[in-house]
């Protein structure tokens, strides 16, 4: 077991060493590697499914409810505002920059050492598994849904994501859509055919005017965009086809089904989502993670922006150090307190857990299941 006031110093060597490590989404393979050794050599047995890790406590129990701890080790490429090398890692001013390092490497190696701390703890409640999960950056399939079916039956779960460690209690769904405008070709020097692109335009003046009336109160507004359009050949030739795609950010009032009616009742475009995966969530006020939160201060919010949260079909809390703001950035940093901040808070959360199954036995299962 890591001494606690020296859980700061082992995460922020770990963060380092990830930083160094390019790890693209679908490219991870190197800092999969890296936190594997980090386990093995803080005597912990890792398991691997492609570039996904995962570890549970030294007495996991399966009678015993299992918290999960996770958070994601791919990153987005660099982009070119960069001035700082992103792959290695710098200390200026009380701030460590790197490409991760904020999204989410602050959370991942928070999250870690927290599980470290609990590691070797006997007669606990709960159980405890930490996982590193890929391609979170594009919802990829063999991130956290691949590694689902691999980990024992999870009853409630931590996402680490940088929320300058407020609670994410709701969370926006992703429904992207591509749709198709059909018109006729014709010259464009005579009065023939049926524009495509005069077409879609209505369709886009429909959009644009917000026709999602349900708000919620966390979540806001449902929002949709549309991101890319694509149409014609030449300058003189009425185009008869206009494709477009609409990023839709859907709050926990639609259904993706509700969605894609409205869609095909109003547009002319015919319409087809991507995926269906992708769906809002949100963890109750009263679940007991929420709860200690609160005890300790934090405030709670809906997040617009998507983790893979989404695609955990049990009660989450998304909590980490950091800035969403500074995700994806040019020089992308994380304060160095941040990351201890970080640690504290999860470390409470966790504790705060076990004290409430302690005090109350299985009966707050009830609430973590619903």
């Amino acid at each position: 077991m890591i001494a606690k006031e020296a859980l700061f110093f082992t995460a922020k060597a770990l963060l380092k060493k990830l930083i160094s490590i390019p790890s693209f989404s679908k490219e991870e393979s190197g800092t999969a590697e890296c936190i594997a050794t980090f386990f093995t050599e803080n005597g912990v047995k890792p398991n691997r499914i492609q570039n996904n890790i995962w570890v549970q406590n030294k007495h996991f129990n399966n009678i015993k409810p299992t918290l999960l701890l996770n958070s994601h080790h791919d990153t987005v490429k660099p982009n070119s505002g960069y001035t700082n090398p992103p792959f290695s890692p710098l200390e200026i001013d009380e701030k460590l920059y790197g490409l991760g390092s904020n999204d989410a490497g602050g959370c991942l190696v928070s999250l870690a050492v927290t599980f470290l701390y609990f590691y070797e703890a006997d007669n606990l409640p709960i159980n405890l598994v930490f996982a590193a999960t890929a391609e979170e950056e594009i919802s990829g399939k063999n991130g956290i849904e691949l590694l689902l079916p691999y980990l024992p039956k999870i009853d409630m779960g931590v996402v680490g994501e940088p929320t300058l460690l407020q609670m994410a209690i709701a969370e926006k769904g992703l429904l992207v859509v591509d749709a198709t405008v059909q018109g006729v070709a014709g010259h464009a020097a005579r009065d023939e055919g049926e524009n495509a692109i005069y077409k879609a335009l209505k369709d886009v003046q429909w959009l644009q005017g917000n026709p999602f009336t349900k708000v919620s109160t966390l979540l806001g507004s449902t929002k949709a965009t549309v991101t890319i359009i694509n149409a014609g050949t030449q300058h003189n030739v009425v185009p008869a086809t206009c494709n477009y795609t609409i990023d839709i950010r859907v709050n926990e009032l639609y259904s993706f089904q509700e969605i894609i009616s409205l869609l095909e009742t109003n547009l002319v475009a015919s319409v087809a989502p991507r995926s269906l995966r992708l769906k809002s969530s949100i963890i109750p006020l009263q679940h007991p993670l929420v709860l200690a939160g609160q005890k300790l201060g934090l405030s709670y919010y809906g997040s617009p922006t998507l983790s893979d949260k989404a695609l955990m079909p049990f009660p989450t809390l998304k909590i980490g150090p950091g800035d969403s703001a500074r995700s994806h950035t040019a020089d992308e940093f994380i304060y160095l307190h941040e990351i201890n901040e970080g640690i504290n808070t999860y470390i409470f959360l966790v504790d705060a857990l076990i004290q409430n199954f302690i005090e109350n036995g299985l009966v707050t299962l009830s609430l973590i299941t619903k």
